[in-house]
Formats: structure tokens, sequence, C-alpha cells
């Protein structure tokens, strides 16, 4: 099997307000959810229960990606940090 060459290279990631769209894609898998609630009675007659979980995992798992981008936002501030003191005391980089 011949080795996949890419025509053209990666660009660049995209970088922009990550907390915030994690933070807001959690809402509203929890407002998804609390919607479907009082309807719970209606989706298991019709075996869509499934909807209703799914709704309350996307909720949990976007608590999880909170936490988890919060962590990196900060590492990545802490890193620039570094390299700026080390930029001004006239330490070469690494």
């Amino acid at each position: 099997m011949a080795k996949w060459t890419p025509k053209y290279e990666a660009p660049e990631p995209l970088e922009g307000p990550v907390v915030g769209t994690i933070t807001g894609g959690t809402i509203l898998w929890f407002v998804l959810f609390l919607v479907q609630v009082p309807f719970y009675g209606w989706f298991d007659d019709h075996d869509l229960t499934w909807w209703v979980w799914t709704c309350l995992a996307g909720g949990g798992l976007g608590l999880l990606g909170i936490w988890y981008v919060r962590k990196r936002d900060a590492a990545i501030k802490r890193h620039r940090a570094a390299q700026a003191d080390q930029g001004t005391t006239g330490t070469p980089a690494v």
C-alpha cells in the first residue's frame, strides 16, 4: 500500500474564545436536557429516551471540557509569560 502524501500544508489551528465556546455548548446541552425532561414519558413511549440521555451526557462531557480548556488556557498563558521573562532578562530561550 502506497504512503499517502498530503497535497497541501495543514492550516494553522484556529485560536479564539475556546472557553466561552465550550461553556456555551455545555449550557446548550443542559438546556436541551431540561426541556426534554418534562416529556420523558413521550420519549419513553416512542423508544427515544436516548435523546434525553444524550443531552445529559453532552452536558456532563461539556463540564469536563470546560475544566480541560481552562487548564489548557492557563498553561498557554504561563508558557507565554515564561517566554517573555526569558526574553527580557537576556537569557536565551530554549
